[in-house]
């Protein structure tokens, strides 16, 4: 995704207040979808989707959750070869 806008017919960068607003929006999104998720393990509602969502938002911003979804995308294809 680019950080930048049109105006004029012309591109121009956003100003960095506007980028850590959004990368901050991005960060607490990521954690609360975490969090909602972790609360529908033992709730009802579909908590690994909603984890594996949360996992998504802060692979942009974060390694750690980059690696981490890498891996139970792994465990996913796994688990469906098994099945098949």
């Amino acid at each position: 995704m680019r950080d930048d806008f049109r105006f004029g017919g012309q591109h121009r960068p956003l100003p960095k207040a506007m980028q850590r607003t959004k990368r901050l929006l991005k960060i607490v999104l990521g954690f609360t979808l975490l969090a909602i998720g972790a609360a529908m393990l033992v709730l009802p509602g579909p908590g690994s989707l909603t984890i594996g969502l949360g996992l998504v938002v802060l692979a942009a911003e974060f390694i750690w959750a980059r690696r981490l979804l890498n891996r139970l995308k792994e465990q996913a294809i796994k688990l469906g070869r098994s099945v098949s």
